[in-house]
C-alpha cells in the first residue's frame, strides 16, 4: 500500500494533469439546455456578423472625403437627404455633398464610408453643419468585422457560458454537440456524523456540513452531483458503498478517514477500488494535508479531509481542476483580484499555506483581512471571502503587501 506520498502544491497540479483524462462520449445538445457543457468539436462562423455595413454611434453617413477641413471655427456644409430606418435598408445611396441620417446599428447608405457624430455637428433646415472632419472608416462597423465567415468562432474544449450561447444563437445554431457532463459521487464517512436534518445531536455527534457543501461546489460549477450518504466507521461497508457509488459516478469524493489513525479506511478502501491506485497521499499545504488522489481506471477519486474548512479549499484547489478536465475542457483557473493584507502573517517554509480572509474597501482600495482559526472552524468559512496563498519558499506576508486573492466563488 502507497502511504503517505506526500507532494508539493505544484508536484500536486502536474500530476492531475498527467492522471486525468477527458471522458469522451458525445452528446447532441439543444442550445437553450447547453449552458455550463462543454463543446466536443470546433465551431465555425457560417455569416459574417455584421452581415452589412453598420454604424457604430448615432450620426450622419457621409462620405469622409466632404468632411475634410470642418472644425468648430471653420463648419463644413452638407445637404441631409434623408434617414435610415432601424431594420430597414437606405432608400437610395448619398452622393457627393449629401449626408443621411443613421441611428446606432443602422444600414450604411451605398456611397457612405464614415459616420459623423451627432454631437459634431448640427442639422438646420435639411443643412447639416459639420465641426469635426471624420476619417474612411470612421465610426462604421464592417461587414464581418465582429465574426468572419470561415473564422473559428468557438473551439473543442470550450465550456459554454451566456456569452457563448449567445455567439452560437447569432450563427443560427440551435443544437451543439457537447461532452456528457461528468457525474460526481460524494460519501461522508465517520461514526460521528449525522444527516443534516436531524433534529437532535447526541454528545460528539455532528451534522453532514461536508456532504452540503461539496455538493453545493459540483451545482456551481454546473455538474451532477448524486450524495452516497454516511458510512459507518466500517472498512467493509465503506467499500462496498464507495464501490456501488462509483459505478454510476465518473468521480467518486470520500471525506473523512483520510490521516494517519486506527480507524482511517480510507486509503486501503481508495487502492482497492482500481488501478492505478492513489498517487498522492498528503500534500505539503495548509489546511488540508491528508488529501487522497487516485484514479480507478478512468474513473477519478479524491478523499478530502474532514474538516470542514480543509475539505472546501481542498476540493476547490485540486478537486475543480480535475473535473474541468474529466469534463472535456481546459482547467478554468480560480477568480482572482487583488488586495492590499492588513497584518502579518508568518508562514513555516517548506509547506504553501492557505489563509482564509475577508475583503472590504477603504479609499478606493481593497484589503484583505485574515480570518485566523483552526480549520475545523465553521465560521471562518462563513466569514471569509476568499484566501490567499503563501508560497512554500516564503516565510510569511508583511502587512501592506499586495497580494493575489483567490476568491470564493
Amino acid at each position: 500500500m502507497k502511504f503517505f506520498q506526500v507532494k508539493s502544491v505544484e508536484e500536486t497540479q502536474k500530476l492531475i494533469q498527467d492522471m486525468v483524462k477527458p471522458l469522451t462520449e458525445a452528446i447532441i445538445m439543444p442550445l437553450d439546455q447547453a449552458l455550463h457543457f462543454v463543446l466536443a468539436e470546433d465551431i465555425t462562423v457560417q455569416e459574417n456578423v455584421p452581415n452589412f455595413r453598420r454604424s457604430s454611434v448615432d450620426g450622419y453617413a457621409v462620405r469622409a472625403k466632404d468632411t475634410f477641413g470642418s472644425s468648430e471655427s471653420m463648419p463644413g456644409f452638407l445637404t441631409v437627404v434623408g434617414e435610415v430606418k432601424m431594420g430597414q435598408v437606405p432608400e437610395r445611396p448619398i452622393q457627393s455633398g449629401e449626408a443621411m441620417y443613421v441611428p446606432t446599428g443602422g444600414m450604411l447608405p451605398d456611397g457612405s464610408d464614415a459616420v459623423v457624430m451627432i454631437e459634431h455637428c448640427e442639422e438646420i433646415s435639411h443643412l447639416l453643419n459639420l465641426y469635426r472632419q471624420v476619417a474612411p472608416g470612421e465610426n462604421v462597423i464592417s461587414i464581418g468585422e465582429d465574426l468572419k465567415e470561415g473564422a473559428v468562432l468557438l473551439t473543442k474544449g470550450t465550456k459554454l457560458r451566456a456569452q457563448e450561447i449567445g455567439a452560437l444563437a447569432s450563427q443560427g445554431v440551435h443544437q451543439v454537440s457537447v461532452w456528457r457532463k461528468p457525474v460526481v459521487g460524494y460519501l461522508s464517512s465517520g461514526d460521528e456524523i449525522v444527516p443534516m436534518e436531524s433534529p437532535d445531536l447526541r454528545m460528539g455527534e455532528v451534522r453532514d456540513m461536508n456532504g452540503a457543501t461539496i455538493g453545493a461546489l459540483v451545482k456551481q460549477w454546473g455538474l451532477d452531483f448524486i450524495y452516497g450518504g454516511i458510512v459507518e466507521d466500517s472498512r467493509d461497508e465503506l467499500e462496498r458503498r464507495a464501490r456501488e457509488l462509483l459505478d454510476i459516478s465518473d468521480c467518486l469524493i470520500l471525506t473523512g478517514g483520510s490521516s494517519v489513525g486506527t480507524k482511517d479506511y480510507s486509503v486501503e478502501v481508495i487502492e482497492a477500488l482500481g488501478e492505478p491506485g492513489v498517487y498522492v497521499h498528503g500534500i505539503s499545504i495548509k489546511p488540508g494535508k491528508p488529501t487522497i488522489l487516485s484514479q480507478a481506471g478512468i474513473k477519478p477519486i479524491i478523499g478530502l479531509p474532514g474538516h470542514p474548512a480543509s475539505a472546501m479549499i481542498i476540493f476547490s484547489l485540486f478537486g475543480k481542476p480535475i473535473l474541468d478536465i474529466l469534463g472535456g475542457g481546459s482547467v478554468n483557473h480560480l477568480r482572482l483580484t487583488f488586495a492590499k493584507v492588513t497584518k502579518n502573517i508568518p508562514s513555516a517554509p517548506g509547506r504553501t499555506d492557505y489563509i482564509r480572509i475577508r475583503l472590504f474597501e477603504e479609499k478606493n482600495e481593497w484589503y484583505a483581512e485574515p480570518i485566523l482559526g483552526k480549520s475545523g472552524l465553521i465560521s471562518t468559512l462563513v466569514k471569509s471571502d476568499g484566501m490567499l496563498e503563501i508560497a512554500s519558499e516564503s516565510e510569511g506576508i508583511h502587512k501592506g503587501e499586495r497580494v493575489p486573492v483567490i476568491l470564493f466563488q
